[in-house]
């Protein structure tokens, strides 16, 4: 770890996230006069008169096409870049405008063969897949919105919503400029939503002689996993005695192996007074940025003195058990993301009496090529400054208690399981002022598909917190949220997750194995209070309920004796329609338990066992997609492009 200490002027943390709209003009030169001799009105012959004519037709086109496409952006204007294979061969950067619902793509390609494929599906499969094709005979190039069927076979789009607005050559490689709207309401076009966005691509390193020839199944092909619509935010005016720490690996040899976490520990200096983090950032080292594909930092918990120095595998058997006891979260960065800023009103604390000096630091590299002997030393930079803002912030968790008696079926294709922080959790927890929300982290294992937090206030549904319907648990950050969510005494959270366990042949239990599951929502938020976890399980009573009624309809007998555990009876339920749908309707009607937990993991006074669900009168709406106005016909035909002649080197 290494502590460096700079000095920062007062000025805004940085440029804006949203592109401006390049101004255009022109000054036609004056008119010169003698003297005081009048100005005479210029003849014109009949050449110069066709000649404005048509230069004014021109003008008149280029404006026209302007208008329909939208302006270009320029290539300073992507604030958003990652690589989207592991060699770093093709790069991808973006800018999201609200204003016209649309996203700029600007795509860079270093080692152009004979074509590329990019697009978006639902989970990164290149069936069913919204896809803007390059591709070339050797001779005569073409681009063109596809899509692609059931079986992968490839179609042209009749309806061309990728908009190619620029190409270029330079000395790095080919760049392609285009544009998507966020929706087209084209049936075979994909919906860009807030949360996870699967990138595709597909990599042609041999001539086609037509789009429908294109063997996606025989061309090297990956995917990458972003957050397409980052939130405008405004970014807070720092301080000038903020500082930097850095928390990054020693130099490691990243293991020749697809997936690795790595674990290295830190710790702050004794006697380190409270600080306020205010900002972090990413420290990738150069040359692996397609290798780092999330971080994290933890501070370990306050009751222990001291924690062992490790550097290694967090999966290691020979980790040290403490090192479980480092789970607070002080920065999450994944791959696409930027900078993190805190509000101008909060920073989360760390150092001072009653704050453990002990940090962990967690990567994940993702090496699918079995890269051997590459060095790194990435990590996350903290900004932290000692002028203490007006509130700590604070992390609260929302969901399900980590806990075998929730439970998913094998075989499901989306089963729900829902948990909730009551309105006499958050009446008896929060200041009468309330909260508010800024930001939240969703987190579930190997099965999530979905995660949604909805805020509901007397019975009513109100407004979602964050959601991602395309949620994947191999990519998970820390998200801004685009509004600030206030929160106020006897308001309800309630957090829904929904999973797919077709793979599996065995129910799959909640807990803390990777094969197990949870459904948290850890949301950020100020002032701090108390309350730290806020998630609850179905009443274990009921359960047992649930097993005695399955021995009385099934030749199968569930052992309910009390030396058999949860799991062991969830693994023994013969698993028919009968008691599939059983298990779903105690889920949505039998009482809770409810955790409203401080941060010493002692429950808040009050009756929490056997409590009633939260009665839901109205719920939100779901969203109309938005259909922007179609320009004009475009035809489904794809564009020629000129770029030479291509050959295999």
């Amino acid at each position: 770890m290494q502590l460096r200490s700079f000095t920062y002027p007062d000025c805004p943390g940085g440029p804006a996230h949203k592109w401006a709209k390049p101004g255009c003009g022109c000054h036609p030169a004056q008119m010169q006069t003698s003297g005081s001799k009048p100005c005479s009105c210029p003849s014109f012959k009949l050449r110069e008169v066709v000649s404005l004519y048509f230069t004014m037709i021109a003008v008149f086109l280029v404006i026209l096409v302007v208008a329909l496409q939208g302006s270009a952006p320029r290539g300073s204007d992507f604030p958003y870049k990652v690589p989207l294979d592991p060699q770093g061969l093709l790069e991808l950067s973006w800018n999201v405008s609200y204003p016209q619902q649309a996203v700029h793509f600007q795509l860079l390609i270093r080692d152009l063969q004979f074509g590329l494929l990019f697009g978006m599906s639902d989970r990164g499969e290149f069936e069913n897949a919204d896809l803007a094709v390059l591709w070339s005979d050797g001779r005569n190039s073409y681009f063109g919105d596809a899509w692609s069927d059931a079986q992968g076979q490839l179609h042209m789009d009749s309806q061309q919503d990728y908009q190619l607005l620029g190409k270029w050559k330079a000395p790095e490689g080919l760049y392609l400029l285009f544009r998507r709207a966020f929706s087209t309401c084209d049936p075979k076009d994909y919906l860009i939503e807030d949360g996870t966005v699967h990138l595709i691509y597909g990599i042609l390193d041999k001539p086609v002689h037509s789009l429908q020839a294109i063997n996606i199944s025989a061309i090297h092909r990956g995917l990458q996993r972003v957050q397409l619509l980052k939130p405008n935010i405004t970014i807070p005016k720092l301080p000038s005695d903020m500082k930097t720490m850095e928390i990054t690996a020693p130099d490691i040899v990243i293991p020749s192996q697809e997936t690795t976490y790595w674990c290295y520990m830190a710790e702050l200096p004794h006697g380190f007074p409270k600080h306020h983090i205010i900002m972090y950032e990413p420290v990738i080292t150069a040359g692996n940025e397609a290798l780092v594909h999330h971080m994290e930092v933890f501070q370990c918990a306050a009751k222990f003195d001291s924690f062992p120095h490790y550097n290694g595998p967090c999966d290691y058997k020979m980790k040290p058990e403490r090192l479980n006891y480092c789970r607070h979260v002080l920065a999450a960065w994944a791959m696409g993301a930027q900078a993190f800023y805190y509000p101008k009103e909060a920073g989360i604390a760390f150092g001072g009496p009653d704050s453990s000096r002990y940090l962990r630091l967690e990567v994940h590299y993702h090496n699918p090529l079995i890269f051997k002997g590459r060095r790194d030393s990435s990590g996350i930079r903290l900004y932290y400054t000692a002028t203490l803002r007006r509130h700590d912030a604070g992390i609260m968790e929302l969901g399900l208690v980590y806990t075998p008696v929730m439970a998913i079926p094998p075989g499901e294709d989306a089963f729900v399981l829902t948990g909730y922080c009551t309105d006499k959790c958050t009446q008896l927890a929060l200041p009468a002022a309330g909260i508010r929300i800024f930001a939240s982290q969703l987190h579930t294992h190997l099965a999530g598909r979905k995660v949604v937090t909805v805020l509901s206030r007397d019975g009513q549904e109100r407004q979602v917190v964050n959601s991602d319907d395309h949620y994947s648990p191999h990519f998970q950050d820390i998200r801004m949220l685009k509004e600030v969510v206030p929160v106020f005494p006897g308001d309800e959270l309630i957090t829904t997750c929904t999973y797919n366990t077709k793979d599996r042949s065995q129910a799959t239990v909640g807990g803390f194995s990777i094969l197990e599951e949870m459904c948290v929502n850890y949301v950020h938020y100020y002032p701090q209070t108390q309350l730290e976890l806020c998630k609850s399980a179905v009443d274990p009573g009921y359960l047992h309920r649930y097993f005695n009624l399955v021995n009385r309809f099934n030749d199968e007998e569930v052992c309910t004796c009390p030396q058999v555990s949860v799991p062991q009876q969830f693994y023994s339920v013969p698993w028919n329609t009968f008691n599939r749908d059983v298990l779903k309707s105690l889920y949505g009607f039998a009482p809770i338990s409810m955790h409203c937990n401080k941060s010493s993991a002692v429950r808040f006074p009050g009756k929490w066992e056997k409590q009633p669900l939260p009665t839901i009168t109205k719920r939100l709406r779901e969203p109309v997609p938005h259909c922007p106005p179609t320009p004009g016909p475009r035809p489904a035909a794809p564009i020629p492009l000129d770029l030479g002649e291509l050959r295999r080197d």
